[in-house]
């Protein structure tokens, strides 16, 4: 029932086609006959509504999307709709959210750490949207004089908050206008009315729903209840007293994520020093288990006869070949693999065909259940294959 949030939702999404209709390239990367076109790289600042609904119209164009804001308990939602949270290396105890989901007012040390990770980004964005705007208070500067100037030519800046003097330093509110450097700063404040059917559509929706919440029995008679939230907060006067301005919701807009201990990042020579202990690690084991085998194998030896370790050094090296074939390749390799497999299991059965006829019972069992198994994979395969190639096959 927020009117509020229906018209910023159409503000960013609207704020994503003026950019798009500015920016005079694609938002998706292509390759073509002509070359390869780099997909648009657009930063959303502010993660409220209208900045989530940036978020999801230019992740959808395909542009690659980043996104800020000084609530880090929105990092998941903007993580869930594609795009890049932005983390500041800063430790901030204060608590980032307000009253209504809003954010709150930032220190100074935030605020210069924030502004040094912008002039970071700048040279590397092609769209800037700016949704930073907090009811009743002047929109911050987020997005200083010397930060346009290292964007690149032809980018584009939208400041949603043009209304309250902007986010970006040379918004002109009403106005869209270009650089000296080639960047065009769109500072319109009208954005749902330039979509207004859309805009009526939703209002009209918004204020039913107000009024189905003060009719709960449908037969159209007012119950004002004031321990509803909604109600509450939209009351200026009731029973001839001021009840404006309404209390702090009971339930918080944006409920704040447990922090979490960051992990420290590891050095250069700490990385170097793990990776080091990992591979003496593992050259140990594999001189551990083919000091092992060799053992093995000697003990065997000392008692099998000869004819019989020639085969048993065979299927050994058969064993490890197989082993590094087919446990070394990724998942995603496992179905082109299943021709090598298929033929190996083709040899099993050559194999086990001529053992079949010996006269020894437990020869004849072993080469029987070797035959069974190996027809089992060679079907197997095939279907799976044939499933795959399916894929493939116009219909």
């Amino acid at each position: 029932m927020d009117a509020l949030s229906s018209m910023a939702n159409i503000a960013g999404y609207r704020a994503v086609i003026e950019a798009g209709s500015n920016f005079g390239r694609f938002f998706t990367g292509q390759v073509t006959a002509a070359g390869k076109v780099p997909p648009a790289r657009v930063l959303v600042i502010g993660a409220g509504v209208a900045g989530l609904a940036a978020i999801g119209t230019a992740t959808s164009l395909g542009a690659v999307t980043l996104a800020f804001d000084v609530r880090p308990e929105v990092a998941e939602q903007i993580e869930s709709m594609g795009a890049e949270f932005v983390y500041l290396d800063f430790e901030d105890t204060q608590d980032s959210s307000a009253t209504g989901g809003y954010a709150a007012p930032s220190s100074p040390e935030f605020r210069e750490k924030q502004l040094a990770k912008f002039r970071e980004l700048a040279p590397n964005v092609d769209i800037v949207i700016s949704t930073a705007l907090i009811p009743g208070r002047d929109a911050p500067v987020l997005w200083t004089a010397d930060m346009v100037e290292a964007m690149k030519p032809g980018s584009v800046i939208v400041d949603l908050a043009a209304e309250r003097g902007g986010n970006c330093e040379l918004t002109v509110p009403e106005e869209k206008f270009v650089t000296d450097n080639g960047v065009t700063i769109v500072g319109y404040t009208d954005f749902p009315s330039r979509m207004a059917a859309q805009a009526s559509t939703l209002y009209a929706t918004n204020i039913r729903h107000m009024l189905s919440d003060l009719t709960p029995a449908k037969d159209g008679v007012v119950n004002h209840n004031m321990e509803d939230d909604v109600i509450r907060g939209a009351t200026a006067t009731h029973g001839g007293e001021i009840t404006f301005p309404p209390p702090k919701p009971k339930t918080a807009a944006i409920a704040a994520a447990p922090k979490k201990d960051k992990p420290r990042e590891l050095t250069v020579e700490e990385k170097r020093a793990n990776e080091v202990t990992a591979f003496k690690k593992q050259t140990k084991d594999q001189i551990g288990l083919l000091a092992g085998g060799a053992l093995v194998m000697l003990l065997i030896g000392a008692v099998a006869p000869e004819s019989f370790m020639s085969h048993f050094i065979v299927f050994a090296l058969a064993c490890f070949v197989g082993f590094q074939v087919i446990w070394g390749v990724a998942h995603s390799l496992h179905t082109p693999l299943m021709a090598v497999t298929n033929a190996i299991s083709g040899i099993v059965i050559l194999g086990a065909l001529l053992q079949i006829g010996s006269g020894n019972w437990l020869v004849v069992f072993l080469s029987f259940i070797a035959v069974l198994i190996a027809s089992i994979n060679i079907v197997g395969g095939f279907l799976v294959t044939r499933r795959m190639l399916a894929m493939f096959r116009k219909s």
